[in-house]
């Protein structure tokens, strides 16, 4: 935690609430950050306001200035996610949980909520702006939903983890209409462990209570900040955000390799020994034809020589840093052209499935955190206990193409030496092995009644009538 944001919760904690001027310093201090995310979210959609190349201008206007994009950032993003989160994340419970936690509160939670799409996105904002954020809340039926919301609008206000903030202030702009014209303001939520508060600003710049709402403060029903922060890494870097200006000097290098092809056809006609006048300049463009009476008379266009074997070399090493340094895969590589062996084939992935790793546990944490807050919640309900959450595991399965083959000859090799459920677990096309083994012991028993019942027709067949008396 930085001095300012020390001091100012300093000053909540001291105030018991928060102030017009505490909401002001934190998002005056949060505006870089909220700026970059921005910057960096314009860059993967590749809109006008994204790449840098997009705003090249040259002194001379009759220059050719072509800005070619190359979206190494998006597939960056795009390849980790689909690896990463391409498979849903599969959320466990324990045995000795309670059953109605397991059998109807996570998976109705997770059905409502339509989680597995939550996740992806989460990922994805986690990629791209170095965290995602999610928000708890109770709906109009008195269920608990959870939406994911911009991380450049939410501010964490902590002296620990910033899984556990004592304070959390999201802003956003809104239009309000103020006589006959609409203004944009800046609205305000600030959460603490037990409600949250709506302000709006003013004309003049100061924060007051909303008075749109009817109930200012309003309990949020969770014992803690609904707002959580699912973190990228310790430093909180997008995926891309190392590689940028090797990115930005390709998109320069290959918009002026376009720009010098496409002027070529501007290229200087030299007429050797020759005098035109303009009336043989419109001969010259209705024939084509050169009339050379004289024999030192010459005619040709002069033109630049481009090192095509440099510019290739360099736009090679520029996309093999960019794709190296952000630990992403070059799936343009000759090598994954072939049915590469499940070994090599981690070997490629393997700086890819080293970032992976560490998002996963910091998403295991985050996602705990949100149980934890979900349980406190359910416990009101009488639906879960206090530590419930503990008892909720999560397992994520990476997105890689399947030799199934290979997982057969391997799982075959190991029955009877390894449980049953891990030797399952290894079969990519099964996603839930305790599930898969129920079905099995289903058709099990099926079998055995369909022979025992056909072993007592076959026996009652065979069986003496007894004589009439």
């Amino acid at each position: 935690m930085g001095a300012m944001e020390e001091a100012l919760l300093h000053l909540v904690q001291l105030h018991g609430s928060v102030t017009s001027q505490i909401i002001k310093d934190l998002i005056a201090e949060h505006a870089p950050k909220h700026q970059q995310m921005i910057k960096q979210y314009e860059r993967y959609k590749a809109s006008k306001e994204g790449p840098p190349i997009f705003r090249r201008e040259f002194k001379d206007k009759d220059k050719v200035n072509n800005k070619l994009n190359n979206a190494f950032d998006a597939e960056i993003v795009d390849t980790k996610v689909g690896y990463f989160a391409g498979h849903p994340v599969s959320y466990v419970v324990e045995e000795e949980a309670t059953a109605r936690l397991k059998d109807a509160t996570i998976e109705e939670f997770n059905t409502r909520n339509n989680i597995e799409d939550l996740d992806s996105e989460t990922v994805k904002m986690m990629t791209i702006c170095g965290h995602g954020t999610r928000l708890l809340y109770i709906d109009k039926q008195g269920k608990e939903r959870i939406m994911n919301v911009k991380p450049w609008e939410v501010i964490f206000v902590t002296d620990r983890s910033i899984n556990e903030p004592q304070f959390a202030l999201r802003y956003y702009d809104i239009t309000v209409q103020e006589g006959n014209t609409k203004t944009k303001r800046k609205r305000v939520e600030w959460y603490d462990e037990e409600n949250v508060t709506f302000y709006l600003e003013e004309s003049r710049g100061e924060y007051v209570l909303d008075s749109t709402e009817t109930l200012n403060p309003r309990p949020h029903m969770f014992d803690g900040v609904p707002l959580i922060s699912f973190l990228n890494n310790e430093e909180r870097q997008g995926d891309a955000e190392k590689v940028y200006e090797l990115i930005d000097g390709y998109d320069r290098s290959l918009s002026d390799v376009n720009s010098e092809i496409e002027s070529m056809r501007l290229a200087y006609l030299v007429q050797k020994g020759l005098m035109s006048d303009p009336n043989d300049k419109e001969r010259i463009k209705q024939t084509g034809i050169f009339e050379l009476m004289n024999p030192d008379s010459d005619v040709y266009f002069v033109t630049k020589d481009l090192n095509d074997t440099i510019i290739e070399n360099h736009l090679n090493r520029l996309e093999q840093n960019i794709l190296r340094f952000a630990k992403s895969v070059n799936f343009g590589d000759e090598q994954f052209a072939g049915n590469i062996a499940g070994v090599a084939l981690k070997f490629k992935l393997m700086a890819l499935e080293n970032k992976c790793v560490t998002a996963e546990l910091k998403m295991k944490t985050a996602l705990r955190q949100q149980y934890k807050l979900l349980c406190s919640a359910w416990m009101k309900k009488n639906l879960a206990d206090t530590d419930d959450y503990l008892k909720i595991g999560f397992l994520f399965t990476r997105n890689l193409p399947a030799n199934i083959q290979e997982e057969a000859t391997t799982t075959s090799a190991l029955q009877g030496t390894v449980s049953e459920e891990t030797r399952l677990g290894l079969l990519s096309f099964v996603k839930d092995p305790k599930a898969e083994m129920e079905k099995m012991q289903k058709e099990k028993n099926k079998e055995m009644a369909i022979m025992e019942e056909q072993y007592s027709f076959e026996v009652s067949k065979t069986e003496p009538k007894e004589a009439k008396a």
